[in-house]
């Protein structure tokens, strides 16, 4: 049995208070989408390297997942850091200049959507800055308050774009989401946190229902949940995030495939299933997408099974978002 349509979005309505009438589809993976573009993203800045370099492919690839029926866009600004662009030589003024044009990109994108779409500027882990993989590892040897420092330059610069919301994402471990809301706190930006996991734990080994208690009785948050992980580790935690702290939940797996980071290829089969979100609705979750090799197709199928894909509310013969790149 289908999911009954989510009622249509509201010109203008803050996005916390469009998730107390339905669930709403978030985009995939921008990576892939970018090297489905044909995008070299072989730098340890990876793909916000092209918010310097190329940035008409990233609204080109937020287009792509407009088009798929995604009304939230999460921002390139996953790997972005005042340190990581300091390497390339870029000062403070310049990093924060690209971390607004990561929002600026997006907001394009959802401009041309003809109804609601949300905007989402992504806060990655410490572990994105290093480039090694330590998101998927936690305990970076730093205290709280060490962490903190680190983020809240970007968190300013990224609340000051006006984004709809801040996306503090694929946090591996608890101590790094309590430095992340702090960061936040009085940004006057609402926000999300989303933990990568594996199983009913954190990357960090933290059980999972203590790692979102941390956000519990906090009113900047607006959303509680898990990205980049196994979709078969989906359920389980929004059944607990839920749970936890009685808010609406965010859920957004890969694409299920290993990474073999010694023969730098991806490895296994997809086990995405847009129709796991049914389930995920029933549950608690509000905001559903895919992270890692998640492309534009999936979350058009995704789209299609909360009943909220492209031309839902469309004339006849005018399909929505299908205007040529101006």
């Amino acid at each position: 049995m289908s999911t009954p349509p989510a009622p249509p979005p509201v010109p203008g309505l803050p996005l916390a208070d469009a998730l107390a009438r339905g669930p709403l589809v978030l985009d995939g993976g921008l990576s892939n989408q970018l090297q489905a573009q044909g995008c070299d993203l072989s730098d340890e800045l990876w793909s916000a390297r092209l918010l310097a370099d190329d940035p008409a492919q990233v609204r080109a690839a937020h287009t792509a997942y407009v088009r798929a029926g995604a009304r939230v866009l999460i921002t390139g600004s996953y790997q972005a850091s005042h340190p990581g662009f300091a390497r390339r030589g870029l000062g403070r003024a310049e990093t924060d200049a690209l971390l607004r044009r990561s929002m600026s990109l997006a907001r394009a994108a959802a401009d041309k959507a003809g109804e609601p779409v949300w905007v989402a500027a992504s806060v990655g882990p410490y572990g994105a800055v290093l480039a090694d993989g330590s998101e998927y590892r936690g305990r970076y040897g730093l205290t709280v308050a060490e962490l903190e420092r680190f983020h809240r330059p970007r968190v300013q610069a990224l609340a000051a774009a006006a984004p709809d919301v801040l996306a503090l994402e694929t946090v591996p471990d608890a101590d790094e989401a309590e430095a992340l809301l702090r960061a936040a706190a009085g940004c006057g930006v609402p926000v999300w946190l989303s933990y990568t996991v594996a199983g009913r734990r954190t990357r960090a080994g933290q059980p999972l229902a203590d790692a979102f208690a941390v956000a519990a009785g906090n009113d900047q948050v607006i959303a509680v949940g898990v990205n980049c992980c196994d979709p078969r580790d989906a359920a389980p935690a929004v059944r607990l995030a839920a749970r936890a702290t009685g808010k609406p939940v965010v859920v957004y797996p890969n694409s299920g495939e290993g990474w073999d980071a010694a023969r730098g290829a991806w490895t296994g089969e997809a086990a995405f299933d847009p129709a796991a979100a049914r389930a995920w609705v029933r549950d608690g979750a509000r905001l559903v997408g895919g992270c890692c090799r998640v492309g534009p197709a999936e979350i058009a199928a995704l789209a299609a099974e909360l009943g909220t894909g492209p031309g839902r509310e469309t004339e006849p013969g005018k399909e929505r978002g299908a205007e040529p790149e101006g």
